[in-house]
């Protein structure tokens, strides 16, 4: 590359990077994917850094997706960036017909049991009977969420994590409980293990269970699953998107992994099952993220000769997130969530920096917190930025270390970082239980 044998590069985020003498272009595919930020030390988004090196390096940047963030929406609206819009789909096809289920119905006719709808089933049965694939989206994996005890009414959780074990399938008649976060496992026990009640029941499903419940009522029909669960063997993700590709699969049931820029024409039809799940974090960005993930899964579907259906399951149809991606209205999203995002004082229109500190004892941590923040409120001066927290962490512990969170809003970013510098300095033997966010892509 740096001899100039290569005239193009290809590759994740850290091909910003690529050591080119003469660029003349960088293209961000899928901009708003929240990958490209970097969450380990050297902390960077690779979409900001590839604006500033093509500032630098004076070369063209083209920033590519069909739900932008709001970030580079803003830049747009407020002229700093160029905005192109494709109106059309390639070859004039028409975009997925989207319809919405309230499963509050479902539930009041047929139990909380439910998993798919009956419009959803119906669906899934036409499209098998024409030859046609599905996609069936959950972004939850597991067989179920949670164990609970009738008993004492408590849930078996992580050691090390302020979370519920998510139960998966372990061999034929195996089902082991594990953490997410920091893959802590254990087989599910047949008591509780707080009361020795033998009440337990489990709760909630994941990606696992709709697979099963697929399988179930269409014994036939050839059933794959894509989340990080089966793509652990290297080579596996590859290998279910060809078999996809070829048509020898017929439902496809994944997390957010299927709703990434795939091009599978025979399929015709997109379910979403629980369409809300993540619209109850702890997140200010909750909203576009659902926003953006919905738009991008009912774009998989339709993309070939025949035009194609999706159908979106949720408890809250009327929340405006939900509402304007079954509609595809980017333009009404984005002023809505703006107006938001305004009268809250969140980015894009501020400025905000995520600082958690850590420790083994959660006292510990709020105290060493609360003389972080004391120090920065020292420094924040009149008007310039302001200091809010400590509080405990949304994940309040994280691999054995608690957690304890202070966020600075504000417009003037060069007094923001030197508040910072300074309150570290003023706190040497904190460094390395700190870590600082800019622009933080979450806040958990």
């Amino acid at each position: 590359m740096r001899r100039g044998d290569v005239s193009v590069v290809v590759g994740t985020r850290s091909a910003v990077f690529a050591p080119l003498e003469q660029l003349g272009l960088i293209i961000v595919d899928e901009e708003h994917d929240t990958s490209f930020k970097q969450e380990e030390t050297p902390r960077y988004n690779g979409r900001d850094v590839a604006i500033v090196r093509g500032r630098n390096e004076r070369a063209l940047v083209v920033l590519g997706s069909a739900t932008p963030s709001l970030e580079s929406s803003q830049n747009a609206a407020s002229a700093r960036y160029t905005r192109l819009v494709m109106e059309r789909r390639v070859q004039d096809r028409p975009l997925a017909s989207v319809s919405v289920v309230d499963m509050r119905q479902e539930y009041a006719e047929h139990g909380p049991g439910v998993i798919l709808s009956g419009r959803l089933k119906n669906a899934i049965a036409k499209r098998l009977e024409a030859g046609q694939q599905s996609l069936i989206l959950l972004n939850r994996r597991g067989l179920a969420t949670a164990v609970f005890c009738r008993q004492c009414g408590g849930t078996i959780e992580c050691p090390n994590c302020s979370v519920s074990l998510i139960v998966h399938t372990e061999g034929r008649d195996r089902h082991r409980a594990r953490c997410h976060y920091c893959n802590y496992g254990t087989l599910v026990p047949k008591a509780c293990p707080a009361c020795k009640g033998p009440y337990l029941e489990r709760r909630g499903f994941g990606t696992e269970k709709v697979a099963q419940e697929i399988e179930t009522l269409w014994p036939a029909a050839r059933v794959a699953r894509l989340d990080r669960d089966t793509v652990r063997r290297k080579g596996a993700a590859a290998d279910i998107l060809r078999s996809m590709a070829a048509g020898s699969i017929d439902v496809l049931v994944g997390t957010q992994m299927i709703a990434k820029g795939h091009d599978f024409p025979r399929v015709t039809l997109v379910g979403v099952v629980s369409a809300d799940v993540g619209l109850g974090l702890a997140d200010f960005r909750a909203a576009e993220r659902t926003f953006q993930l919905l738009t991008q899964v009912a774009g998989r579907a339709g993309r070939g000769a025949e035009p194609g259906d999706a159908i979106v399951q949720t408890i809250y149809p009327h929340h405006y997130s939900i509402e304007l991606a079954c509609r595809q209205d980017y333009g009404a999203f984005f002023a809505k969530e703006i107006g938001y995002r305004q009268a809250m004082h969140y980015p894009p229109l501020t400025a905000m920096v995520n600082i958690v500190v850590k420790g083994s004892d959660a006292r510990a941590a709020l105290a060493d917190a609360a003389a972080l923040a004391q120090h920065l409120r020292t420094n924040a001066g009149v008007g310039r930025f302001t200091v809010l927290g400590p509080a405990p962490a949304p994940m309040a512990k994280l691999r054995g270390e608690y957690r304890a969170q202070i966020f600075l809003k504000g417009s003037h970013r060069p007094s923001m970082r030197e508040a910072v510098l300074a309150a570290l300095a003023a706190e040497p033997e904190m460094r390395r239980r700190v870590s600082v966010d800019i622009d933080p892509v979450s806040i958990l």
